[in-house]
């Protein structure tokens, strides 16, 4: 398992603005990642430096934003001014995690504004739903068009999260593995996660980048 994405929901700036209000912090612009169309939710998305990615979504006012979990919490966050959803780990065995968790992963996809299509299965957003905490998982289907494949000058160096280490680590089930940069081929460096147990709400409080601009926290 290793560190995929981090999700952070649209504002009241809506989701082109909170993509340009984002970009403009790290220095970079975020590019148009589609409609999750069972999900009921778009995203814009912004590669980062390992093969990692940020993205921003935001629910449409459609009948699946109200089914799915995943529609159901970016709703849930935009509602309160919007911020971070959480984070999400990407695994080469969906199979264990189902096993874990007892219950079958979801199918996902969006389309890319060229027609491309993304694939992939996820679970564990009523997790996060219930512990803002958690982190949520994913397996990549079309591995060759992730979105952390892009070249990018931005770096994430760590998440500030508040909760229970063990509480997650035992979630997890293993350790995070580091992930390959696909641009060198080589080990990326490890993001490094700061539990803050005095905060009151569980979940992911901040991300912290290094940018051409300098270090940013958002």
């Amino acid at each position: 398992m290793r560190l995929d994405h981090v999700s952070y929901a649209a504002g009241p700036d809506g989701l082109v603005g909170t993509a340009k209000r984002l970009g403009d912090l790290l220095g970079q612009e975020f590019v148009d990642g589609g409609v999750h169309p069972r999900f009921g939710t778009r995203n814009y998305t912004l590669p980062l430096r390992g093969g990692l990615y940020l993205e921003v979504v935001e629910a449409l006012e459609h009948p699946a934003s109200d089914k799915a979990p995943f529609g159901q919490a970016v709703k849930a966050r935009s509602a309160l001014g919007g911020g971070w959803i959480g984070f999400v780990v990407a695994t080469d065995d969906m199979t264990r995690v189902e096993e874990r968790l007892g219950r079958k992963a979801v199918p996902g996809n969006r389309h890319l504004p060229d027609g491309t299509e993304l694939k992939w299965q996820q679970i564990g957003i009523n997790g996060l739903i219930a512990d803002p905490q958690l982190p949520w998982f994913i397996h990549w289907e079309t591995t060759d068009l992730h979105p952390g494949n892009a070249g990018s000058d931005v770096t994430l160096t760590c998440l500030e999260i508040s909760g229970d280490s063990q509480r997650v680590k035992d979630y997890l089930g293993e350790s995070l593995q580091k992930r390959v940069d696909p641009w060198t081929g080589k080990p990326a460096e490890n993001v490094e996660i700061k539990w803050v147990a005095e905060h009151g709400t569980p979940g992911l409080l901040a991300a912290n980048f290094m940018t051409p601009l300098g270090e940013v926290r958002i």
